[in-house]
């Protein structure tokens, strides 16, 4: 008979996987749209070098600035939330009580169950059972500004040097390059997000293929429509 046994859970990954999943298909695909876009028009390897360059540097700043803006949003509503919970539970201890016992009989316990269970986790710790029973809020699942910031800026640099490796590798075929080079990342980025999240994997790698693929064929388009000579 086995008296304890471990299990691996994938929801505490949330947070940075997030950031880090669309970090890396942003970087693979908006450098990769550029550069096929302005290849499309015309412009010389220098041009398409420079533009691949820029775009890996303001895209890793733009999604690392987005990330952190919007998660400490997301943060400063949490400690809101959680400021609140202190005061309530200092000035109306007894309807907090009854407030948290609620919550478990709507979760199935029987009344008498539900009060003996809010009363012992109240006494061991009332601020942390209202943030997990009541607003929803756990140590693991807590907003993370600087993690999900650095997770975006880094998987989005990452991805972004494939296509400025395959326009610098193939230069005699910058389009077709950075075209198979992108569509073979997204496939590998899209199964390795589904593994971490527990998703199947071809599903994960086809739906991120599938969505880089529209937007070259979109920005290839946008280049033929402004193709100069330079």
């Amino acid at each position: 008979m086995r008296i304890g046994h471990s299990e691996t859970h994938r929801s505490n990954r949330t947070g940075w996987l997030r950031a880090a999943v669309l970090g890396a298909n942003d970087g693979i695909v908006s450098v990769a749209g550029l550069m096929v876009g302005v290849a499309a028009s015309g412009a010389g390897t220098a041009t398409l070098a420079a533009t691949g360059v820029a775009g890996l540097v303001a895209g890793a700043m733009s999604m690392a600035a987005g990330e952190y803006v919007s998660v400490s949003s997301q943060a400063d509503t949490e400690r809101a939330d959680l400021k609140l919970e202190k005061r309530e539970l200092a000035e109306d201890p007894h309807n907090e009580l009854l407030e948290l016992a609620q919550i478990y009989q709507h979760r199935g316990l029987s009344p008498a169950l539900a009060r003996q269970v809010a009363e012992q986790l109240t006494t061991h710790n009332a601020l942390e059972a209202h943030a997990r029973d009541e607003l929803g809020i756990t140590e693991a699942l807590r907003a993370r500004p600087v993690q999900a910031a650095l997770a975006s800026a880094a998987a989005f640099s990452v991805g972004a040097l494939v296509p400025l490796l395959a326009a610098w590798l193939f230069r005699d075929q910058v389009s077709v390059a950075v075209i198979v080079a992108t569509l073979m990342a997204l496939l590998v980025s899209g199964a390795l997000a589904a593994r971490a999240g527990g998703a199947p994997l071809a599903t994960g790698a086809l739906r991120v293929t599938f969505w880089g693929a529209l937007a070259m064929a979109a920005a290839h388009s946008v280049g033929r429509l402004f193709q100069v000579s330079l």
